[in-house]
């Protein structure tokens, strides 16, 4: 009888853990990594000067994490960015509003988001990609870095870099 309850009771256990990763399966640890760029914010270039506006949002039950770009010169741009739990990656797809798009893959490394493109044929530089990070600051502000590597790793340029912070 003591066994037929405890089988009971570890049926009814995982049966409900079995549920709620049915109810939620992006709720996970993995899931939540990028957590700290969703908000509302005012994002500024490195002297403090104002350049922008994100908008970050959690959607489909929190298996994407969107983006609403919007610069200070009439850029525009969306992001969505999401857990791929079949190969353990990040990724990212961008298109803003002059057709221009990025396609990024990476991981959390412990410090930072770091999401990377393909090798891409350059017309001044031969074999190059993006790569942009995101890293969360202790006063709650986050920066994002976007370079251009070569091959091999080495920055050749910085890009973009930004200072979010909340509204």
């Amino acid at each position: 009888m003591k066994n037929l309850l405890a089988f009971l009771f570890m049926s009814m256990i995982f049966v409900g853990f079995s549920q709620d990763q049915q109810q939620c399966p992006c709720c996970t640890e993995s899931h939540s990594q990028f957590d700290f760029w969703i908000g509302e914010w005012n994002v500024y270039d490195t002297s403090g000067t104002l350049i922008g506006e994100n908008e970050i949002v959690s959607l489909e039950d929190h298996c994407i994490i969107s983006e609403r770009w919007t610069g200070g010169k009439g850029t525009t741009g969306r992001s969505y960015n999401y857990y791929n739990g079949q190969d353990q990656t990040w990724n990212q797809v961008w298109v803003d509003n002059g057709g221009n798009p990025l396609v990024l893959k990476g991981s959390w490394n412990g410090k930072a988001m770091v999401l990377k493109g393909e090798i891409l044929q350059g017309k001044q530089v031969k074999n190059y990609r993006n790569v942009v990070s995101w890293t969360p600051q202790s006063d709650g502000s986050v920066i994002q870095l976007w370079e251009l590597h070569d091959a091999d790793g080495t920055v050749l340029r910085e890009i973009f870099k930004g200072v979010y912070k909340k509204k």
